[in-house]
């Protein structure tokens, strides 16, 4: 598989898939630039050898219907500030000669950033006259959107096959390679903590775990599925009754494939979910009436905590409990500051999932793990399936 430094971009135009995914207001102010800072690398390596970039990128969910707040127009003023550079946008329609002949009149220096792609339809349904018209406004196609990589769209997937030259760019590298190292390359014994409130999106990365982990901790929402599956009582906690069956199965198959899969002993209840709400702690098999579980309780965080601490490989996604409401945050931070701690120790540490990400920022511990992928769902994807759509139109 190309890497960016493998192709020389000397007078060649390069068109970059990235992801400027990132949360903005109805108002367009952009809350969060990490996404677009971690693309700049990337994007100036190639203008700084003879290249000219075009960038291809998607905003939120619009289904082909333009919207004003996610147009990508809202980004210029960000994206030229990041990279130091004038950012030329353009909106004319792909495959239009109005377009070609806009690009043709930029300079090389410049940054040529395209509107939403998610504004055509053709994006999702891979339309090849589409892929080849977005094809032919440049010489090479570098995939840096890691977080897409998982989709077999358009502008991630069918377009590398219209390009002899392809490659992955230097954000795409990192983002693969740490998540390469987790599965082929570990050190054990290798600890996976799963959190998030619904099971039902990650039954799958739960069952690939089964293969190669020693430890499998389970937190937030889904435990009480776990729970609910094996006669417990969790109150009015949240559980998902269609996944009952299948999280029954994983319970037994962690038995049989001696894997150490944990589920809270007890957890930190309250009348409703509101910040600062009055608390009791119960066994999470016993939860009384009328009470939400929301965090994981201290036995299990004094237990999670001792299993990671003897990890030599963490793999984290998704938060122990409701960590944005101040009472039901221990579990998640005090999980957070274990796997920094043995991070600094010498462990390989693997973030990824926005909920997970935006808690290692709250606790001031984003530099404190080995490293924090931008794209949970590909993320996941990948533990899952061992492989990526977008990789093989690389190699392709």
């Amino acid at each position: 598989m190309k890497l960016i430094q493998d192709i020389s971009f000397k007078d060649k135009t390069a068109l970059i898939r990235v992801d400027f995914n990132v949360p903005i207001s109805k108002n367009g102010i952009i809350n969060d630039r990490t996404r677009i800072k971690s693309h700049i690398n990337t994007i100036n390596n190639i203008i700084d050898n003879g290249g000219k970039v075009i960038l291809v990128s998607h905003l939120g969910r619009p289904k082909g219907v333009w919207e004003k707040n996610l147009s990508l127009k809202n980004l210029v003023e960000a994206v030229s500030f990041e990279s130091k550079r004038k950012v030329c946008f353009l909106d004319q329609k792909i495959g239009s000669k109005k377009l070609n002949e806009k690009i043709s009149l930029t300079s090389r220096d410049e940054i040529i950033l395209l509107e939403n792609i998610r504004f055509y339809k053709e994006e999702s349904s891979g339309d090849l006259l589409f892929c080849k018209n977005l094809s032919r406004l440049a010489d090479v196609f570098v995939n840096d959107a890691f977080g897409t990589a998982h989709r077999k769209h358009s502008s991630t997937f069918h377009v590398a096959k219209y390009f002899n030259e392809k490659c992955i760019g230097n954000l795409f590298y990192k983002e693969y390679s740490s998540i390469f190292r987790v599965i082929n390359n570990f050190s054990s014994p290798l600890t996976a903590i799963i959190g998030g409130a619904k099971i039902s999106s990650k039954i799958n990365v739960i069952k690939s775990f089964m293969s190669f982990a020693d430890n499998i901790l389970i937190g937030g929402g889904m435990m009480f599925t776990f729970i609910k599956s094996a006669g417990g009582e969790i109150g009015d906690s949240i559980f998902e009754e269609d996944e009952l069956v299948k999280a029954a199965s994983l319970l037994e198959m962690a038995k049989k494939n001696n894997v150490n899969l944990i589920v809270p002993k007890d957890s930190i209840n309250s009348r409703a979910f509101v910040d600062n709400e009055d608390y009791i702690i119960s066994d999470s098999k016993s939860i009384p009436e009328g009470l939400i579980g929301l965090d994981i309780g201290p036995k299990t965080v004094s237990e999670f905590k001792n299993i990671i601490s003897k990890s030599k490989t963490i793999v984290w996604n998704g938060p122990m409990g409701v960590f944005e409401f101040k009472n039901f945050s221990t579990g998640t931070k005090e999980v957070a500051k274990a796997v920094a701690s043995v991070t600094k120790k010498g462990a390989f540490s693997l973030v990824g999932g926005g909920d997970s990400i935006s808690a290692l920022k709250k606790f001031d511990l984003s530099s404190e793990v080995s490293y924090v992928s931008t794209g949970g769902g590909a993320m996941l994807h990948f533990l899952e399936t061992k492989k990526l759509p977008a990789v093989q139109a690389i190699l392709d």
